[in-house]
């Protein structure tokens, strides 16, 4: 590990255009993946976080990073978040299987905003690790779900494309206040110019 003391990076707001842009992967030589990775951890546990991707700190890249420990004992019969820390490197879920079931959920990028998701309970991924060495794995319940919403940012979808109409036309003055920067955060934020 470099000697590079680990930078918060400033976490993009709704409406900020990396978070539609079309993602890269990547490449095994990208410079300084360790400590962009270690960056990424730093500014998600500074805005108490359980999952970052890259693409809210302003990269344009297929990565992600989770800690699932903040939401150990949270949910009855979940269990083994206090393990759950991992980076997700040009991941791809390959099946989404199980009855949806809904869940609240927020995300850094849309400060203040929390909304019942429906997502499908078990997921299979391929990815690969810091190392670039490659996994598959099948995840499920609190983990799964923590890894669609933060594989939707790779793909360039926010947890609010998947509420209803009704509920995203209710919500659009506070979107649109956080598109222009009107938000308070404990954390750094850049907004859409």
């Amino acid at each position: 590990m470099q000697n590079e003391e680990n930078m918060i990076l400033p976490i993009v707001g709704y409406g900020h255009h990396s978070l539609r842009n079309e993602n890269q992967d990547v490449p095994k030589d990208y410079p300084e993946l360790e400590q962009l990775v270690e960056n990424m951890f730093e500014t998600m546990y500074n805005a108490n976080g359980v999952g970052l991707a890259a693409p809210q700190v302003n990269l344009n890249l297929r990565l992600f990073v989770v800690d699932g420990s903040p939401m150990d004992g949270f949910v009855e019969g979940e269990e083994g978040l206090s393990d759950f820390k991992r980076v997700f490197i040009n991941p791809e879920i390959l099946e989404e299987e199980g009855k949806e079931w809904a869940f609240e959920e927020g995300c850094l990028s849309i400060p203040d905003i929390r909304e019942d998701v429906f997502r499908k309970p078990v997921i299979k991924i391929r990815y690969y690790d810091v190392a670039f060495k490659e996994i598959v794995e099948t995840l499920d319940g609190i983990k799964a779900r923590i890894v669609q919403h933060e594989y939707d940012h790779i793909e360039g979808v926010l947890f609010t494309d998947h509420i209803s109409q009704l509920r995203r036309r209710m919500l659009k003055p506070r979107l649109s206040k956080i598109t222009k920067g009107v938000i308070s955060a404990d954390y750094k934020m850049k907004f859409a110019k």
